[in-house]
């Protein structure tokens, strides 16, 4: 594990910028931004910043900075909660010094100077908790800022606390950043808290999902129902989970149909899918993944392979 050289390299560059992937979660932001207000927090002096697209949805998670070009001359690149390098916010990553990879999925696209990749974790926001745990004798330092966004990150990415890769390590980093000064009530709000058009396309979800006898459910929103509800694809993050509490549902996809592609996303109860995801331009941990897939008839297929996983379970 290359965390030591990590904690090492972060002291001796001046200039940090911090990726994550495209289109957000809580974990992405959380490991990002979280990251930053450690750094900025334990050396005052460093120029650290966090890039990529904003998320409306997320902005009251963090705002991303806008940055030049030239500040990636001879600065320090740390890219977190990202596979692989075709998922990185803002390609200008390969314009800095160094790239150190922070991530929790399996690493199968090998990128970076350094890399600390370990899916054991629940989130990348939890393995920053380690790397200020193990940091801590050498100068870093926490603040509310960091434990906010950092608590956000393993929230979202456990589904509060509820998914399987939960572990005790997980409660104990939780339990450590709760003693810090921030509004949980008000986190909680801003991740789960719907739109009232949001809500409506859930009744629609689940009056219209499919379920076979083998546990495999999926659900189609196309452009004409996204239309019909004024909802832009980037904002169905918070429906990936409508069919979970399902009785009898396995696994299930959700396609999201947007202007050139139909965005997958993937979840499961037991049976493996990020195999599957992997098949269809995508990727992911074995009980949540995304995908893509440009026809209808190609998201035919992936269900095919989603029943055939389901049956085999």
């Amino acid at each position: 594990m290359n965390l030591q050289k990590i904690i090492q390299t972060i002291k001796e560059f001046d200039t940090i910028i911090i990726h994550r992937h495209i289109r957000p979660d809580p974990d992405a932001l959380g490991s990002q931004a979280g990251l930053k207000e450690m750094i900025k927090h334990s050396f005052p002096e460093k120029q650290v910043y966090v890039v990529g697209e904003d998320d409306p949805s997320f902005t009251f998670l963090v705002k991303m900075d806008q940055i030049d070009d030239a500040l990636y001359k001879d600065a320090l690149v740390i890219v977190c909660d990202t596979a692989n390098t075709a998922r990185i916010s803002d390609d200008r990553y390969d314009l800095g010094k160094q790239i150190i990879k922070i991530d929790h999925h399996p690493n199968v696209d090998i990128y970076g100077d350094l890399q600390w990749v370990d899916p054991t974790y629940s989130s990348t926001s939890e393995m920053i908790c380690q790397l200020f745990t193990d940091a801590k004798t050498v100068g870093f330092q926490l603040n509310d800022a960091a434990a906010r966004l950092l608590y956000a990150g393993i929230v979202g990415d456990t589904g509060r606390f509820l998914f399987p890769n939960t572990t005790t390590r997980t409660f104990q980093f939780a339990s450590e950043l709760v003693t810090y000064e921030f509004d949980r009530p008000a986190l909680y709000a801003g991740i789960y808290n719907m739109a009232d058009k949001i809500a409506r396309l859930s009744g629609y979800m689940l009056q219209h999902f499919e379920r076979s006898s083998s546990g495999m459910s999926m659900v189609k929103l196309t452009k004409e129902v996204l239309d019909m509800y004024d909802i832009a694809p980037s904002e169905t993050g918070q429906l990936v989970g409508v069919l979970g509490d399902i009785e009898g549902i396995k696994a299930w996809a959700l396609f999201i149909e947007e202007a050139d592609m139909i965005r997958v996303r993937l979840r499961s109860k037991g049976p493996t899918i990020n195999g599957i995801a992997s098949k269809y331009n995508g990727g992911g941990h074995p009980l949540a993944s995304g995908a893509t897939v440009y026809t209808w008839e190609e998201a035919d297929l992936l269900i095919a392979d989603l029943e055939k996983a389901c049956i085999a379970f």
